[in-house]
């Protein structure tokens, strides 16, 4: 049977056990099934519990396609797992953890696990800055993540107007900073703490290349770009949303793609929690396209993300903040 091209494919797919181990195989053990402690290649598989056994006498000895991923140690099966990944990777506005629950037979606290598991896998790692030129021109700009003033409970919204009155720090609101590269589509965004010129100046220069045409609203926290960066900015207020090449309403159009997803899909989202589905949106939206500018399909995506999760582990605890996370 091919490989799944839509969610009906890939769910009849994957329901077989030895066809969905057989494709996570090819992923974890590209080279040949080997052991991941000793290194031995000849190992036997115990085909009631599908797992493999290495032939040396070794601590964890036994072990499955699942180990050193982010699925490991979860006792759901992989049917269900990469159900959960295709959906996730596909829906644009995100899927809820109730949904998931719902969609694979298991409880809302396990999908809520899987997700954040599989958004670790989704997280982008590559060092490689955006921009580079005229001819890649970047856009700055940064929003707030939070509830509306206006649906908060009397007492509160009288505080926060107060704070406002007064200039101190909105606590409601969670401040999140992106960069995106107009050529190639990618945007590269993170949660700060306040958005100060220091602030600001640290996340461009850690995404984008020295050098490179930035596009930036008139805010004052981009004032220190030009050191730096070919740095154009526009007042909106006064000029308009669009200046000639000058506009910030790529970036504007990730921000309202990712608040679709927060406000209409999750509804609620902590900020301790706000980075993992920040990591989401990013992947689908910088997974569009590939480098030639080919539009990928749904089958692509899901391919991209199970590429991604070897390496990583995410536990309970760590989630939770009882311990630090573990990323090997």
């Amino acid at each position: 049977m091919k490989h799944p091209r839509t969610l009906q494919q890939a769910i009849i797919f994957f329901s077989d056990a030895d066809r969905a181990l057989d494709y996570m195989c090819g992923l974890r053990f590209p080279n040949g099934v080997a052991c991941p402690t000793c290194g031995r290649n000849d190992v036997v598989f115990l085909k009631n519990q599908r797992k493999w056994q290495c032939k040396s006498v070794h601590a964890k000895r036994q072990f499955s396609a699942k180990i050193g991923t982010i699925f490991e140690d979860s006792p759901i099966a992989l049917d269900k797992w990469l159900t959960a990944v295709w959906m996730i990777c596909n829906c644009k506005n995100g899927v809820s953890s109730y949904e998931i629950g719902r969609t694979i037979g298991v409880t809302q606290k396990s999908a809520w696990f899987m997700l954040h598991r599989i958004r670790l896998a989704m997280k982008d790692g590559s060092f490689m800055k955006l921009g580079g030129g005229s001819a890649t021109p970047c856009e700055a700009d940064e929003t707030f993540i939070g509830g509306k003033v206006r649906n908060m409970h009397r007492s509160r919204r009288i505080r926060v107007e107060a704070q406002k009155l007064v200039g101190l720090k909105n606590e409601t609101k969670t401040i999140i900073v992106g960069v995106l590269d107009r050529k190639k589509g990618k945007v590269r965004a993170e949660v700060v703490g306040d958005r100060k010129q220091d602030t600001l100046d640290m996340v461009i220069r850690r995404n984008v290349k020295v050098g490179s045409v930035v596009y930036t609203d008139d805010h004052v926290g981009y004032d220190n770009l030009r050191s730096r960066f070919a740095h154009e900015s526009i007042n909106k207020q006064v000029e308009g949303y669009i200046k000639g090449k000058v506009h910030t309403q790529g970036i504007e159009n990730f921000w309202s793609l990712l608040k679709r997803g927060i406000g209409g899909t999750y509804v609620a989202v902590e900020p301790c929690h706000l980075s993992r589905y920040l990591d989401e949106q990013m992947f689908r939206f910088n997974n569009r396209k590939d480098n030639m500018g080919n539009k990928l399909d749904d089958s692509a995506r899901f391919e991209s993300a199970l590429s991604q999760v070897a390496g990583k582990r995410l536990t309970y605890a760590e989630l939770t903040g009882k311990v630090g996370e573990t990323t090997f």
